[in-house]
């Protein structure tokens, strides 16, 4: 069994809700748009699996990868930060999802939290939304689950973003 904590576009705001409501995970993932420091502070914290996103530095860039496929309780597992949702998945994506077939993607980008089944790829869809203060999102979210081997105990965070001052 492995607990799991999801997130993305932080862009370089760290909420306390996120060492609260990942306390007990085993591991992050993180979808994108880190922003400075953000990471250093999630690693001194726990494990953590990293995408960059479009909105990353270039140092984020030479750290991390553009997508992830690994294996976690043997359940495959694509991240990246851009990848739309089920019925609307970029056209490279749907022919990477093709051929890895993953049972679960995450992405993130969109700042629309999002869980959802897609019957077409067979796969659990996972956008966290926005953990950070920047952009449209009001609410900002995290989600966690655990792997037993399959995805059970979904939970969502969410509280109101706060804007910099």
């Amino acid at each position: 069994m492995t607990r799991i904590g999801v997130l993305s576009d932080t862009h370089g705001h760290l909420p306390p809700q996120v060492f609260s409501f990942f306390r007990d995970c085993d591991e992050l993932w993180h979808a994108g748009d880190i922003g400075p420091d953000v990471l250093d502070q999630l690693r001194q914290f726990k494990p953590v699996r990293a995408v960059w996103g479009n909105c990353d530095s270039f140092s984020l860039h030479y750290e991390l990868d553009e997508q992830l496929f690994f294996e976690v309780e043997g359940q495959r597992v694509l991240m990246r930060h851009i990848g739309g949702y089920p019925g609307h998945y970029p056209y490279q994506l749907r022919r990477t999802l093709q051929l890895a077939q993953p049972d679960i993607f995450v992405c993130g980008h969109s700042h629309i939290l999002r869980v959802m089944y897609d019957n077409q790829y067979r796969l659990l869809h996972i956008n966290p939304g926005a953990a950070g203060i920047q952009g449209f999102h009001r609410t900002s979210t995290l989600v966690r689950f655990v792997l037993n081997p399959e995805p059970s105990a979904l939970e969502i965070c969410d509280f109101p973003r706060v804007p910099a001052s």
